[in-house]
């Protein structure tokens, strides 16, 4: 019996191992919010008019981006607007858009009508990149991300926008 109990004891020990150890946290590159400046968008047959960048350091996989577009200004403060987005101007409707990768990002530009008549919202584009990091990751693809202004996705994420990088 007491031969039982030592086997039955050492199985528990044993099969408790602490992998803790092994963890090796990982160094990511923010600030998590970055500044295109003079954006001037190029045209090709497979992209349309279009804007990629890479990314200094490759993100983590659940990190999601979030982009900005400068619409404007009041008084000395920027007013983004979250892409996607659509304008409607006289001559049709012109769409910004986005997709990303743990690499890189590209910006597309498009609309119902030859937007290369319209060369001010083709350059001289001025961008916000908003890294948003892993470990909101699971719900930072939600509907409610998507309509938050700037104020609110920094405000929600706690990241500090006093360090703006550039890419």
């Amino acid at each position: 019996m007491p031969l039982l109990l030592l086997l039955v004891g050492s199985l528990f020990i044993f099969s408790c191992k602490d992998d803790d150890d092994d963890y090796v946290p990982v160094e990511v590159d923010y600030p998590a919010v970055y500044d295109l400046r003079n954006v001037n968008f190029s045209y090709n047959a497979t992209d349309g008019w279009h804007y990629g960048q890479n990314f200094n350091n490759p993100m983590l996989d659940q990190d999601y981006v979030i982009i900005f577009r400068q619409a404007g200004t009041t008084g000395n403060s920027p007013v983004w607007q979250q892409i996607p987005r659509t304008l409607y101007l006289n001559e049709g409707e012109l769409d910004y858009d986005f997709d990303f990768s743990k690499n890189d990002f590209m910006i597309y530009a498009g609309g119902t009508y030859d937007i290369s008549t319209t060369p001010q919202y083709l350059n001289n584009q001025t961008f916000r990149v908003v890294l948003v990091p892993a470990v909101y990751g699971k719900n930072a693809n939600s509907e409610d991300l998507k309509k938050m202004s700037y104020e609110e996705v920094i405000a929600k994420y706690k990241i500090d926008d006093s360090k703006v990088g550039t890419l």
